[in-house]
């Protein structure tokens, strides 16, 4: 069977299945093996039994819930673990393998306790393990400096390890890119158990874990970041409109302005079918930072965006570290130390999925989406605008394609409360409804859709075939799927990190016919041996995986 892809987003994860063997089939006889031979693979002096779970554990069910952030997946029929390894070490993680939930027998690979920042402001660069969170480490980039930041997202619990690796990108976007670019170094658990820096696992390699996904490569241990200047003080501001308060107009305009305007200016649109006054209509939501004074974004705007009317009154000028809070929500006057919190995340039933804007929807367009939404009543979208930098990049310099020619990105949004099987159908078929309805607006051949918003909708890998990944390959990575397909084969032939939309290897026939040799010659050892007898399936969560 197929191990699913999509399960809790267990936030800064690497969750790791294994197809366990018929004889190892009793859940004591997983656990006792495994611990012994975790003792003897990571050559630990620690007890190990202290970080390795199983269902007789008085705390299994709170260590297995306890970063789930999409309860889709923590339902009675949710397939569970048969043991849970919480590593303390890098060699526990050398030693374990890795994915997520499956129909067989399997483990979970639970990060959260690699999570060290070791930040050096003589060259402002950052080491972060996979297992630290966006907030923890904004937290600790603010207790050094005032002046320097990092470009990545404005959720807070979002682990740092599948955020960059799926190429995460935050308020900071057209201003200076996405996080993937600002990576200088990083530490890897290949398939065969070594611990790779830049270095010793080559260029190729380390391309490809910049926004290809490290889960199709190996295990993702660390980061090495470089930060940006931001300045002392910020601005960010809120408007909402409604159709009847010209939202229309704003919108249309919005497409033009917002990927043009000053580098320094954000503005993300949220649009919502509401219900005001008994009435229907669409909502719009504007939010922005501009990375200066208020004196500077009104005038700005007054001159590129007078249909948004913005005055002063609507700003708020603050600190960087500020704007990170007011971006997630939290209150004025809230202490910086909320973003070491691993449990302010409510708990949802979710559904993401994604496309990219090429030229600009007309107002005629725009009047039909409403109408669709409307009737839709329940999903919504999310713009958020390229240009700046992102125009600067060329879309080979990582594995992340979408970046000059994009407008702006979407985000299809859509939570739940009701549990059960007929609620999660209603709302994902909502949801691949409003989806549908966008097709002549969006990206075509392909349909261009986001790594980190993970969406098992646009296809899946049954036999992990090259035919099979390439339908959702082409979707996320565009041309670059090809270079990605290339280093798979060279570091992973057989195979070993793989789950439903993982990047397949080639086979040596195909290999042989691309590149007139027989095999790569850094893997002619590896593509010999006989297949793991334990089949590993990896998976780094970053956040709304669904």
């Amino acid at each position: 069977m197929t191990p699913p892809l999509s399960t809790p987003s267990l936030l800064p994860l690497l969750l790791v299945a294994f197809n366990i063997c018929f004889s190892l089939a009793a859940s004591n006889s997983v656990y006792e093996s495994f611990v012994q031979c975790l003792k003897i693979r990571s050559n630990s002096s620690d007890n190990i039994s202290d970080i390795v779970y199983s269902h007789s554990n008085a705390t299994y069910e709170t260590v297995l819930e306890q970063y789930i952030r999409n309860a889709r997946f923590n339902t009675s029929s949710t397939p569970k673990p048969v043991i849970i390894i919480t590593p303390l070490t890098e060699s526990h993680v050398s030693a374990a393998g890795v994915s997520y939930v499956s129909d067989q027998p399997f483990f979970i690979l639970d990060m959260f306790n690699l999570r060290s920042i070791s930040i050096n402001m003589a060259d402002q660069s950052v080491w972060v393990q996979s297992g630290a969170t966006l907030g923890e480490l904004y937290y600790r980039i603010w207790e050094k400096s005032k002046v320097y930041g990092f470009p990545a997202g404005v959720c807070p619990t979002v682990g740092v390890g599948g955020h960059i690796s799926g190429a995460g990108y935050g308020n900071m976007v057209r201003k200076y890119g996405l996080s993937v670019d600002y990576v200088v170094d990083a530490k890897i658990v290949d398939v065969n158990g070594n611990i790779l820096d830049r270095k010793a696992m080559g260029e190729d390699l380390f391309w490809a874990i910049r926004g290809g996904g490290g889960a199709s490569f190996g295990v993702i241990l660390a980061f090495n970041i470089k930060l940006v200047d931001v300045p002392e003080t910020v601005t960010v501001f809120k408007l909402e409109r409604t159709l009847e308060q010209n939202a229309t107009d704003v919108v249309y305009k919005w497409q033009s302005v917002a990927p043009t305007t000053d580098d320094n200016l954000f503005m993300r649109m949220l649009v919502q079918p509401v219900t005001l006054n008994k009435q229907k209509t669409v909502k719009i939501s504007i939010m922005a930072l501009y990375l200066g004074d208020v004196n500077s974004v009104v005038p700005l705007l007054a001159e590129d965006f007078p249909e948004l009317g913005l005055v002063t009154e609507d700003c708020f000028e603050m600190s960087w570290i500020e704007s990170a809070l007011w971006w997630a929500s939290f209150g004025k006057g809230t202490s910086p130390t909320v973003l070491l919190d691993r449990e302010s995340y409510h708990v949802k039933f979710m559904k993401r999925k994604s496309d990219y804007v090429k030229t600009p929807i007309s107002k005629d367009g725009l009047q039909w989406l409403w109408k669709k939404m409307i009737e839709l009543e329940e999903p919504g979208l999310v713009f958020n605008p390229y240009g700046g930098k992102m125009n600067e990049i060329k879309e080979t310099e990582t594995p992340f394609p979408h970046r000059a020619g994009n407008l702006f990105k979407i985000q299809y949004s859509i939570n739940w409360k009701d549990m059960g099987i007929e609620a999660d159908k209603r709302s994902r078929s909502l949801v691949n409804r409003l989806h549908s309805y966008m097709t002549s607006f969006v990206s075509k051949n392909p349909r261009s859709a986001y790594l980190n918003y993970r969406d098992l909708d646009i296809g899946i890998a049954k036999n992990w075939s090259y035919q099979e990944g390439k339908v959702y390959g082409e979707s996320y990575f565009n041309g670059n799927f090809e270079r990605l397909v290339d280093v798979k084969t060279v570091v992973d032939p057989h195979n070993f990190f793989r789950n439903e939309q993982s990047i397949p290897p080639r086979t040596i026939k195909a290999w042989n016919e691309k590149n007139e040799r027989s095999i790569p010659p850094s893997t002619s050892k590896a593509w010999n041996k006989s297949k793991p007898y334990v089949m590993i399936i990896l998976f780094m969560a970053i956040g709304h995986i669904i």
